[in-house]
């Protein structure tokens, strides 16, 4: 039986790029986006067996929305991919930030992941052995952790600390929780100096397809684990 893997944010970069490689290995990927068109074409164009969902993880009514229509048309999600992220903010420490702007990166890192997988949960319980994997960064390291890109860094180690908690909580309902650092990518975000995004995509896929008996509640980058 195929997953039902959903990945929110899949549009463009890293999310559309993971949508294409699990749809290639015969995954069923439901295509998220905060504008409808924007995920049809997605689907569209990825082929095979992607489906557009209209998902904003900034608005619960959009959150509950989608969660409706996969219980109607898909009964569960095997994997929630919390993709959705943002606010980059290279040279900004920590003494001088503007802290709106740490409040913006909380909001888009943070927030818009614990939000939308309260909203899915119930539909990862219906999974035999669910996932949910948030993607983080190797900036929320906090033993690497250094002064710049500090409302990115933080609002992603904030990121890691509810994937340990979520990990926690359900590691009584075979549901396992992971952490996972594409590397630097040649993203909208990541700028082109980072590596290829089909690589990136790879290192977040490796968590996708990790074996239940790897456990849960760790940190991942290019099938390594990073220290917390």
């Amino acid at each position: 039986m195929a997953r039902i893997i959903l990945i929110t944010g899949a549009n463009r970069g890293l999310g559309r790029e993971l949508a294409a490689q699990l749809t290639a290995d015969g995954d069923t990927v439901l295509v998220t986006a905060r504008d409808a068109d924007a995920a049809a074409k997605a689907a569209a164009e990825i082929g095979g067996d992607a489906h557009p969902i209209q998902l904003d993880t900034s608005d619960q009514a959009s959150i509950e929305s989608a969660a409706q229509k996969i219980a109607a048309e898909h009964g569960r999600i095997d994997v929630l991919v919390n993709n959705v992220g943002g606010i980059f903010d290279y040279g900004q420490q920590p003494s001088s930030v503007d802290l709106g702007k740490v409040q913006d990166a909380l909001d888009i890192n943070l927030f818009s992941a614990w939000r939308t997988t309260q909203g899915m949960l119930p539909l990862v319980r219906k999974a035999q052995a669910g996932r949910i994997v948030n993607v983080s960064s190797e900036a929320a390291s906090l033993e690497r952790m250094g002064p710049d890109t500090s409302a990115y860094g933080v609002s992603k180690a904030a990121l890691n600390a509810l994937t340990r908690s979520l990990a926690a909580e359900l590691t009584d309902e075979a549901i396992t929780v992971h952490s996972a650092s594409p590397g630097w990518t040649a993203t909208d975000l990541g700028g082109e100096g980072g590596r290829p995004v089909s690589e990136g995509a790879a290192s977040i896929k490796h968590v996708v397809n990790l074996p239940t008996e790897a456990g849960t509640g760790h940190y991942y980058q290019d099938e390594q684990t990073l220290p917390w």
